[in-house]
């Protein structure tokens, strides 16, 4: 189990998604609609260089009983061309609308400042109103859609960014 980057709240705790968490982070892709990415490709990502933006979210839960999890989201991103691209967010049914998604998207877009990365995007399903409620919340914009990205089913594609260093302004 990886141990706790970021303590959250009392009851959510966020840690480096790590090979260990790999089972439950396909679990809750396959139940959250994603687009399929796999245990092969989240075990590539994590062999990669962009390992430090994967991260998971933790349910602290001291009456722990046998048999349920307490991972309850992950996100996965990536750095390229000076923008950090939010590959992927989910959030497990049952810990939906807590904040969590909204902790892990506060942690990877602190991550990107780190790095000194100015901008982050993201793509969404355009029917998904809920991923773009949040989304908004934590200050992405639509800047653009992408007609039929998504198949199974086939679906337009949200493009959202958000900036994360205060550019300077060039005019007096």
């Amino acid at each position: 189990m990886s141990q706790p980057f970021a303590a959250v709240r009392d009851d959510v705790s966020i840690a480096r998604m790590t090979e260990h968490d790999l089972l439950e982070v396909v679990e809750i892709e396959e139940n959250s609609g994603l687009s399929r990415w796999g245990w092969a490709a989240y075990y590539a990502e994590l062999q990669g260089r962009h390992r430090n933006l994967m991260f998971v979210a933790r349910i602290s839960n001291p009456e722990r009983r046998r048999g349920v999890s307490t991972l309850a989201g992950y996100i996965v991103a990536r750095m390229g061309a000076d923008e950090l691209h939010i590959n992927n967010v989910a959030v497990r049914d049952e810990y939906r609308r807590r904040g969590i998604g909204q902790d892990l998207l506060k942690e990877i877009m602190e991550q990107g400042r780190r790095l000194r990365t100015p901008v982050a995007f993201l793509e969404l399903r355009a029917g998904n109103q809920a991923a773009l409620t949040l989304y908004e919340k934590c200050g992405f914009k639509v800047t653009a859609r992408r007609k039929n990205y998504y198949s199974e089913p086939v679906e337009d594609a949200l493009v959202m960014t958000a900036e994360l260093m205060q550019r300077l302004d060039p005019s007096p």
